[in-house]
């Protein structure tokens, strides 16, 4: 698969989540379970104009259409210098198109471990011992 002109690394990643998304970056993961690790990552750097959502599957990369690149023409001041489209599958009854423009995009490969989120809570440990608690005395 092909995204701005460059090929992304082979294997199962038809799951996407966004990790990061601020000023800085917007980060998506890919995998087939984000449940313990990701695969690669693509990090689009400055992204001045997203329009995607949260989680998504399947994603098919393509140039902006025309219409694209027009509505950003009128909403940012400047023409960015990298513009990626997509069609993925969001959970609806048809593929949502998406939009990301930003300064450039890096492609971090690699099996990536998932960490909590900064103030989410784990989930309670299974006890470590069978039975009731030993007698202290």
């Amino acid at each position: 698969m092909e995204i701005a002109g460059r090929e992304l690394p082979d294997g199962s990643r038809w799951d996407r989540e966004v990790i990061v998304w601020d000023a800085g970056q917007l980060r998506l993961a890919a995998g087939y379970d984000h449940t313990h690790h990701h695969g690669p990552e693509l990090v689009f750097a400055g992204p001045s104009f997203v329009s995607c959502p949260l989680t998504f599957q399947d994603p098919v990369f393509r140039p902006p259409t025309a219409d694209e690149t027009a509505r950003l023409a009128r909403t940012l001041i400047e023409e960015p210098p990298l513009v990626v489209g997509f069609e993925a599958d969001a959970g609806g009854t048809a593929p949502v198109s998406c939009l990301v423009a930003a300064e450039r995009l890096d492609i971090l490969p690699g099996l990536v471990p998932r960490h909590p989120r900064a103030g989410a809570e784990t989930a309670p440990a299974a006890p470590d011992w069978p039975g009731p608690p030993l007698p202290t005395d």
